[in-house]
């Protein structure tokens, strides 16, 4: 056995409660460190280039959309799974720095469109192709087979949880 803090943990866990079953903290302990360093690894990437993980993500949530980059503020709050009211936090700042304007929405009178800026486009281009050379990165010490094997189980335990 490889003798990690999570093996020694469980180690002690086994002495001191034999009576339970430790064995699932071989993977939850194993998988909360690792998310821990790679959101670290994550973060750093979004720092570098100005933005947080809330502006990294709204901002990749407009350009995906393709041109003209733009929707709704309730559909990005859809889209990047948080309240409106962080929507709203994370534009009044991005707004700020000129990464995206807001604009009346042509549709419906009362409705706001946030849209990218040719800055946030620019931004967002470079801090993307960083995070996915990142991501390549954090992953570079799986084969093809086990990156392959670890996506389907997380598919998976994903799909059992609901998330």
């Amino acid at each position: 056995m490889n003798d990690d803090r999570v093996d020694r943990i469980v180690e002690q866990w086994r002495d001191e409660r034999p009576d339970l079953d430790v064995s699932p903290l071989q993977v939850i302990g194993r998988l909360h460190r690792v998310a821990d360093r790679l959101r670290e690894e994550l973060l750093r990437v979004y720092r570098d280039h100005g933005l947080g993980e809330g502006e990294f993500d709204l901002l990749a949530a407009l350009r995906r959309r393709g041109e003209p980059y733009a929707c709704a503020a309730g559909e990005l709050a859809r889209t990047t799974m948080v309240t409106t009211g962080a929507v709203t936090k994370r534009v009044d700042r991005l707004v700020a720095s000129g990464l995206v304007i807001r604009r009346g929405d042509d549709d419906d009178g009362r409705g706001r469109i946030v849209a990218l800026t040719p800055a946030g486009v620019r931004v967002i281009d470079e801090a993307f192709a960083a995070h996915v050379r990142n991501e390549r990165r954090l992953l570079a010490g799986l084969g093809p087979a086990q990156r392959a094997e670890l996506e389907a189980l997380l598919r998976a335990w994903g799909g059992a949880l609901g998330v």
